[in-house]
């Protein structure tokens, strides 16, 4: 069977990925013992990430070359804002936070740089820019959930085991599968040239992803706040 353009990115991802295994905001995750105030520091976050994110969803759609695309696009758009975002939103009623607080969050310096960094890379290039900037997120999440789906625990962890959960589920690995087999269907016949771009889209994403659970874990928003 020919190599495929994941297969590619793997071998460049993995021991980043692997790395977020080892940081102490997932390692606290998967063995239960996180600090609630860092984990909701970090929901409040990726609840307003999460919006930037959708709409990368939006823009793939508009960009999509034909009604296939689109409805992928279209597909995990309403995954991310039904099925993720209402993961946070149950979440953030344990800590008692309404939705609209949720939403009027602001956003902590790197989460803007990183969902500047995605928006900027989907407006300049074509549809296949767009897929690229979200595959990692969205690939990444499923390795850690099903990487911490297999720990002792994780799953029936009183208050972390739905994070796990919703991220190893069936309906999640889904939405990433099609994230991943977009983009070896768009990258197909692409140059080397072409495929270098995106290949470095998706590193740096990936890297952005581990600067996110940094900035969970020291409770980061801005150097300066005044």
């Amino acid at each position: 069977m020919s190599s495929q353009f994941t297969d590619r990115l793997w071998n460049r991802v993995e021991p980043i990925w692997n790395a977020y295994l080892e940081h102490p905001f997932v390692k606290g995750i998967g063995e239960g013992w996180l600090e609630k105030d860092k984990f909701k520091h970090y929901m409040k976050q990726d609840y307003v990430y999460l919006i930037e994110y959708s709409r990368l969803f939006a823009l793939g759609s508009a960009k999509a070359p034909d009604l296939k695309t689109m409805s992928i696009f279209a597909n995990l758009l309403h995954g991310t804002m039904e099925i993720e975002m209402d993961l946070h939103r149950q979440y953030a009623a344990k800590f008692g936070i309404s939705s609209e607080e949720l939403e009027a969050t602001e956003p902590a310096s790197t989460t803007t740089s990183y969902t500047s960094y995605m928006l900027n890379v989907a407006q300049l290039g074509g549809v296949e820019n767009v897929v690229a900037a979200v595959l990692s997120c969205a690939w990444s999440h499923n390795f850690i959930g099903k990487k911490l789906a297999s720990w002792p625990g994780a799953i029936e962890h009183e208050f972390y085991g739905e994070w796990v959960k919703m991220y190893s589920s069936d309906e999640f690995t889904a939405l990433s599968e099609d994230c991943k087999t977009l983009i070896n269907e768009i990258t197909s016949g692409k140059p080397e040239r072409d495929l270098a771009v995106l290949e470095e889209i998706v590193v740096k994403t990936s890297k952005f992803e581990y600067m996110f659970w940094d900035m969970a874990e020291n409770q980061e928003d801005w150097p300066i706040t005044k």
